[in-house]
Parts: structure tokens; sequence; C-alpha cells
């Protein structure tokens, strides 16, 4: 058996805690060093240490994480950064004219195989303190792909081009017009068209420092897309951008399929994975102390093994439950009551923008998701039911308690996780039950003892979905609360926004870009269309099915029910079923149940290898299902 042992530097505080890992190890009081404090920090000897746990429990801060994990997985260790700190087992083994995903949590390894891949990272084999030459590092990787993978990155004959993950420290790193930028990387001598199908014109003289987040992001995919590179690797290509900018995105990087190049792709939106997609790589693990990367699958397979949290051919169950979504569209349950708000025709103008939006009504214990692009007048309409904004006849749109969770979070609180929380919560909800139903599910508590100015982007919206949903309201508002968050965080907020909802009967509208988080969490939709930035429509609340279809027949796409898990799945463009799915006039809930596309050819292409649960999880079968 290999012991982990991980240790989060910036949790450990030995001057807080009077030393209780090293107090209570019974290894130290047998006189055994299995941990020491160095510094600053406590330093853990895996190769002395018992695996008991205690210092885990004991640790005040949570700082401290231990694992054990099968001998034979030990001679896959691909990367570690240094002692008691992540570890990544295994690489994926991408091919030339094919587009392979990376599906996982944050924290699980798939930024830093991008780098690996990049060449920003050497990988190491777990040899920290002793680090491989390359050709030690060729020689273990020889008889796969990689091995002339990294002959050739090692020799500097293959040139790379990437998509960073965090695009708002562009302008930090890069002065510049846009314009000026792009034509500096215009490799391939493509980059009118590229501008083009990215609507980059109108942004050609603006500097890089004004740009939005959305902006950003669609400058360093065309910059990365500019590049005459062997290797294209893009880090979550999809973030701040709304849905047809998503698919746009989309259908720009497969077609760097065409000239037969080696594409990666990192992303939490399944639609857009699944659209993007030939092959998919499972990262599981623990998040900030090991990853493992599977096999590769085709791409509904492998989708499909993420979200059941079995790997049939590896013979692991990562996950004790699997997710499966609705088989159609939720009918109004028991808990959905009288109309709570109603709101007539109105209008909203700004200096070069107007919104019109049509009668409506919100009903007790309802969710109601609201899908359209960027600018069309979605965070307008929020802010006007929160009362921030006005309409054009000053009239406001609600009187009720409203608890909003705004678009762009700014961590504005000096204090703990714990202490914030605390403060909104403790005059709505039993500390058991806000402690089973919100906190758990979101994973918040080993957030609890971290000030609240130190967050990250994804650590920070967990806590806001948090705090809004601890407030006491009549309605809840969430504008984009799946940004940053990673496909399991994701539908952890949309299960827990539910039951909340449903316990209480506060109706929720819900912000949305992720389809496949629409689906899952909405009762009925609000779809707006227009012109982003000069005029926006709001219609009225329509069902689910009639909602996604007229919201996808707009984005020219269509969606239909995996077999399996259920799941939304994207058509390829011109593919039999999009065609089919467009001639009958269903673009979202197809009456098909069987699948005419190549899955079963998917399927057949693994190979089973079984090999021992990491988890130390005896049950082999699939794990039990549970209907969202």
């Amino acid at each position: 058996m290999t012991r982990i042992a991980v240790l989060d530097a910036d949790r450990c505080k030995v001057k807080k805690c009077n030393q209780l890992c090293v107090n209570f190890c019974p290894m130290v009081r047998s006189r055994v060093e299995a941990i020491r404090v160095e510094g600053n920090k406590a330093i853990i000897s895996e190769t002395l240490c018992s695996g008991c746990g205690i210092c885990v429990k004991k640790c005040p801060f949570r700082a401290i994480s231990i694992v054990n994990l099968p001998d034979e997985l030990e001679k896959d260790c691909s990367h570690r950064f240094s002692e008691n700190s992540f570890k990544l087992y295994r690489l994926p083994m991408p091919s030339p004219g094919t587009v392979l995903g990376l599906l996982g949590q944050n924290g699980i390894g798939k930024s830093t195989t991008l780098k690996v891949f990049s060449g920003e990272i050497k990988p190491n084999l777990g040899k920290f303190d002793t680090p491989p030459e390359w050709s030690e590092i060729i020689q273990y990787y020889r008889g796969s792909s990689l091995q002339d993978y990294f002959t050739r990155l090692s020799e500097k004959k293959l040139k790379v081009s990437s998509k960073p993950q965090y695009v708002d420290k562009i302008p930090k790193a890069v002065a510049g017009k846009v314009g000026d930028l792009l034509d500096r990387v215009d490799e391939r001598k493509q980059l009118d068209g590229i501008a083009e199908d990215l609507e980059l014109k109108n942004l050609w003289d603006r500097p890089l420092e004004v740009l939005s987040g959305g902006e950003l992001q669609r400058v360093a995919v065309a910059a990365a897309l500019s590049r005459d590179a062997d290797v294209y690797l893009f880090d979550e290509p999809s973030s701040y951008l709304d849905v047809k900018q998503r698919l746009v995105v989309a259908r720009a990087i497969r077609s760097l399929k065409e000239a037969q190049k080696t594409i990666i792709v990192a992303e939490h939106d399944l639609a857009i994975i699944d659209y993007l997609s030939d092959q998919i790589c499972v990262f599981y693990g623990e998040p900030g102390v090991y990853g493992v990367v599977s096999h590769v699958h085709g791409v509904r397979t492998g989708i499909n093994i993420y979200l059941q949290g079995y790997i049939p051919d590896e013979n692991i169950m990562f996950r004790k439950e699997s997710i499966v979504f609705h088989e159609k569209p939720p009918a109004a349950g028991e808990n959905i009551g009288a109309p709570l708000l109603k709101w007539d025709k109105m209008t909203k103008s700004f200096n070069g923008f107007k919104l019109s939006i049509e009668p409506g009504e919100i009903r007790t214990g309802e969710i109601i998701g609201i899908l359209g692009p960027n600018g069309i007048g979605k965070t307008t309409f929020v802010k006007m039911l929160a009362g921030i904004e006005e309409t054009d006849d000053k009239h406001p749109l609600s009187k009720l308690t409203v608890s909003y969770k705004p678009q762009y979070i700014a961590p504005d609180y000096e204090g703990s996780v714990q202490e914030l929380l605390m403060n909104v919560a403790k005059e709505n909800f039993t500390s058991s039950w806000y402690k089973t139903e919100i906190a758990l599910p979101l994973r918040l508590q080993v957030l609890m003892d971290r000030n609240v100015m130190e967050l990250s982007g994804g650590e920070l919206q967990k806590v806001a979905i948090a705090a809004c949903l601890s407030r006491k309201a009549d309605l809840f508002l969430f504008d984009e609360p799946s940004a940053y968050l990673d496909v399991e965080e994701r539908l952890n907020v949309a299960k827990t926004l539910r039951r909340v909802v449903e316990a209480h009967g506060i109706p929720a509208f819900v912000v949305e870009h992720d389809v496949v988080t629409q689906d899952f969490i909405a009762d009925r939709l609000i779809v707006f269309n227009g012109k982003p930035g000069e005029n926006g429509h709001a219609h009225p609340p329509t069902t689910l099915r009639g909602g996604m279809n007229t919201f996808l027949k707009e984005m020219d796409i269509t969606f239909r029910r995996d077999s399996t898990t259920l799941r939304p799945r994207v058509n390829k463009e011109n593919s039999q079923m999009d065609k089919f799915q467009k001639d009958i006039g269903e673009y979202y809930y197809t009456k098909i149940t069987k699948e005419k596309d190549d899955n079963e050819k998917e399927e057949k292409t693994q190979t089973k290898k079984p090999t021992k649960n990491p988890k130390n999880l005896s049950s082999i079968a699939e794990p039990p299902k549970q209907s969202c």
C-alpha cells in the first residue's frame, strides 16, 4: 500500500495550533519522527507515517490529508511538485486530428496536465528531489504515443499554442490594443476569418485592460487559434461566454481537426465538451491531494463514466452515487403553489439600449431559469427584481424581500467564512438543517476558517451562493451561479438550491449559460432575445421544453437525450439526428428513444483492464442511481 501525505501550506499555521499534529502522533510518541515542524509548517514523512489519521482529525485548520493507494498505481506517477504536495498519476494519450477532452473536478490535475504538454512543466515521474533528464522520461514512456511527443518536445521540434485558464490576468502580462496583439500572432494568416467568427472586429481598436471577461476569453481563443502550431491546448475556453459564443468557440476549435492538429481541451460545461470532443479522459481522485487520469474513452462513454462515478474497464468506483437527469420535462411538483409575484409589460432604457419585458408570474416553490446571450438584458432584469434598477415608469418591479447573488462577486467582508455565514443564517435556519442541507453539499467545511478576502474564484462563488440561500427572503435571485465551478460543484449547487426552494417554498430566478445546469435545475424558462448591446426582449415564462426549443432554434443547434444518464447531448452539426430534429421542430426533448449515432462503436472500443480500487472500496457493482 502506497501512502500519500499532503499538507496545504496556506492553511498550516503551527504558531496557532500548539502543534497538535505532532503532539498526538503515535509514531512521534514512540520516538519515530513521522511528523515534524520546520519553519512555519509541518512536514510529514510518508515512509514513517502509520496512516492512523489522527493528525488529520486533530488539525484545527484542516491542512492535512492522508490517502492510501494501491502499490500498482505508484509506478504510474507522472509528476509531483514537492514533498507533501499534489501527486498526478498517468497522462492522457492525445493523437493528431482528434479533440481530446479532459473532464474532472477542480484541483484534480487538468491544468497541470496541460502545462506538462505545453512544456511549461517537465514531468518528474514523482522524483521531485532528483528530477530525471529527458532521456529517462522518454524511456519511461517508451512504446506509447507520449514517447514521440516528449522526444519532439525535448528537441524543441514541437510547437505548442496554449490558451490559459485565467484570461482576466492577460492585461497584466500583455499591453496594447486587441488588433495589435492578434496581428503579432497571426501565423496561419486566417485572422480575418477567426475575428469574424468570434465577433472581434468591434473590439479591434480597444485596449486589453478595458475588455470584459467574455471579450478577453474570445481574444485569448483567437490568439491561440492564430498561431501555427502542432499542438493546441485550451484550458476552460467557455468561461465568461454565453451559450451562442460557447458554440462559436467550440466550432472554431474543432476546425483545427482539418489540418490534423493535436487538440486538448479542459472544460467543465458538459454540453460544450460533448460537442467539442472526439475522446474523453476522466480525472478522478481527491482534489488537492492526488489525481488519476483514466484511459481514453469515446466522448459519450467518457462523460457517462464521469456522471456514473464508475470506470468499468478499470473496475474503479470514484463516486458513491451516479447523477441522472430528467427523462422528460418535469411537471409542476406538489411544492409549487400559488403565484407569489406578477409583473406587467414594461421597459427599461439606457443610453443606446432598450429592454422590453413581457408580462409573467412566478409561483411559490418554483425555479425559473433565464437564458439568452450576453448583453441582452438578463442582468438588468434581475437587478430590477432586486430593486437596484427601476423601470422606465419608475415603478418598482417587486416589493418582496429579496436575496441576490450578483454576477460579479467582490470579496468585501473582513473576517472568516464561518463568521460571514453565521451572521446571515442565524435568524433563518436551524444549525443542524443548515449544516446538512447547505454547508455539507457545497463542501464549505474546509473553507470555514479561511478569510473571505483570500478565497479563490470558485471558493468565493460557493460562499456567495451559501450566503444568498442563508438570508431570510421571499425571493432568491442568482446571476450565473456556476461560474468558476466544476461539473460536480455545479450539480451540487443545483441540488442544494432545489432543496432549499422545495423545503421553504421560496421561488428563485436563475440566470445561467450552462444548458445542462439549466436542464438540471429549472421548472420553467424565460428566454431573452434581440440584438446584444442594442435591444433585448424578455418573453413570458414558458415550459422547459418550449423555452429550450425557442432558444436552441435561434442558436441553430439540437440536443438529444443520452439513453443511459438521460443528460442532454449536443448533436453534431448536420448529423442525421440534427437534421431529423430540425425537420420535426424538436430541438431539445425528442420522442426518439434509440440514439442513431455511433455510440455502440464507442463502447466496443474500450479495453477492460481491472485494477484495484484506489479508494479501497470493495464494491465493484454499478453505483446506485439518484434521479434528479
